[in-house]
């Protein structure tokens, strides 16, 4: 039997933590919570949350068999195909995410129960839709005591929505640096001063951190309960009106300069056309069971790779186009599909303590497929990154590629070269032939109809274990 593995994220919660072994994602209970999760699974709450696809569902297997100390139980919960995180995530995202976690709360109310944490980090998008993925975020409540995750929720969730909604969307990349959420007090700082007329955002944010500041240092009961008593109804009317603050925050993807990307490229109508069947009968051929598409933009290429039933990451830096995406997959309600905002020039590194609690992009990789669609030309010349590099990286990702080559009179290209000195002269279809050809076979290389792009389907190479192809 091959060891265990803790995982980075769960080693804070006293109540178990998660662990891989042989590939799978397992779930300890331990003894401490025993009393919790019998209620949890006896009560009803379990049974109606993973109905409605608001928890992630388990199944109990043999503890002794994996001879973990403090054990009552050992969960293998349904695996996520993969994990994402707040600061990946599209405004609507986010949104979502945050009134997931306030239906979750008020059913658990129902069945005597009170959620303990509201991380958005024990949110991820399954199946299309947001869900719990910590079954160990419950509690047995108990009359008259506090909600004791409002502050956490107010900073993952509403926190980063105003900041998006009222001020720059871009705020909600505050995340990454706060992995804790974002501090009341800075995002108060940071708001605009009409937020002030908002009844719940003076509530739940302005006051909510005056307060904070004004008892930070004080000490608590001695049971770790304000002394302030709460019945179970006012905690119900705080999660309502949290849950009409956030339904009223709204933002505009509509304003991004990414949006129309597509309209006007020199091989529009029929080229276009093209490019979609010899993207898909690439994919006939490389099968992919999980692609990642780079600089996806509103998923076009994605959704063929999806609809053919690969689990796809629709990756892209440009919020407006990851919320046009996701507002998609939402209305088509698209299970395979899961639009991330990503910056392949500066993709999300491992963060948290030991810089082990969040994987890095390129910890997670788990494609089989890449695709890397009107994307080379921006990383190359945009953003000055070497082919033999942009080459190396891309293989680290996935044996297959499918990347579309744009050459360097192609107006897009232009576009990029008006206000800057051209310096890219190994930028050229003979030097990314010979460069992507050290790590790659290319199995097939079409020119795009009514344009000189190139597409190509490339297969990687073997890598020694010295890291030479």
């Amino acid at each position: 039997m091959s060891d265990f593995e803790n995982v980075g994220g769960s080693f804070r919660d006293p109540s178990g933590f998660t662990f891989v072994r042989d590939g799978a994602v397992y779930r300890q209970v331990n003894d401490v919570y025993r009393e919790h999760y019998d209620h949890l699974m006896q009560s009803g709450l379990y049974a109606e949350l993973t109905e409605r696809r608001l928890l992630v569902p388990h199944s109990e297997v043999d503890a002794s068999s994996h001879r973990i100390p403090g054990a009552y139980k050992v969960l293998l919960p349904r695996q996520a195909p993969f994990i994402s995180y707040p600061y990946e995530w599209c405004f609507s995202q986010i949104k979502d995410a945050a009134l997931a976690t306030l239906e979750i709360l008020k059913r658990a109310l129902k069945y005597g129960m009170i959620l303990k944490d509201a991380s958005a980090y024990n949110i991820q998008f399954l199946a299309g839709k947001p869900t719990l993925i910590d079954t160990l975020s419950f509690e047995i409540y108990k009359e008259g005591a506090a909600w004791v995750a409002y502050n956490q929720f107010c900073q993952h969730f509403l926190a980063p929505l105003a900041l998006m909604s009222h001020k720059d969307v871009r705020l909600g990349q505050l995340l990454r640096v706060h992995l804790d959420g974002i501090p009341l007090d800075l995002a108060a700082s940071l708001l605009p001063k009409h937020t002030y007329r908002k009844l719940g955002i003076t509530m739940h944010l302005h006051l909510h951190a005056r307060a904070r500041s004004r008892y930070a240092g004080q000490p608590v009961a001695k049971d770790g309960k304000s002394g302030k008593r709460l019945g179970k109804k006012a905690i119900i009317d705080i999660a309502d009106s949290l849950r009409a603050t956030v339904q009223g925050l709204r933002w505009d993807h509509r304003r991004s300069s990414w949006a129309g990307y597509y309209a006007g490229d020199s091989y529009q109508d029929a080229g276009f056309d093209d490019k979609r069947k010899l993207v898909s009968e690439y994919l006939d051929v490389a099968t992919p069971k999980r692609v990642w598409d780079l600089g996806a933009n509103t998923g076009v290429f994605s959704r063929i790779a999806s609809e053919r039933g690969a689990y796809t990451v629709s990756m892209d830096n440009d919020p407006g186009v990851v919320e046009e995406n996701y507002l998609k997959m939402k209305e088509r309600k698209e299970q395979d599909l899961l639009p991330l905002l990503i910056d392949l020039s500066n993709p999300s590194a491992a963060a948290g303590w030991a810089n082990e609690e969040r994987d890095s992009l390129g910890e997670r990789r788990n494609a089989d497929c890449i695709l890397a669609l009107a994307l080379i030309h921006h990383i190359a010349i945009a953003n000055n990154v070497p082919l033999r590099r942009i080459a190396h990286f891309f293989a680290q990702l996935a044996p297959w590629l499918i990347i579309e080559f744009v050459p360097k009179h192609d107006k897009k290209v232009r576009a990029l070269l008006i206000a800057r000195q051209d310096i890219f002269e190994e930028y050229s279809q003979e030097t990314f032939e010979r460069i992507f050809g050290e790590t790659y076979e290319v199995a097939k290389r079409e020119k795009l109809r009514d344009s000189d792009r190139l597409l190509y389907l490339m297969r990687r190479r073997l890598i020694s274990k010295g890291g030479n192809t």
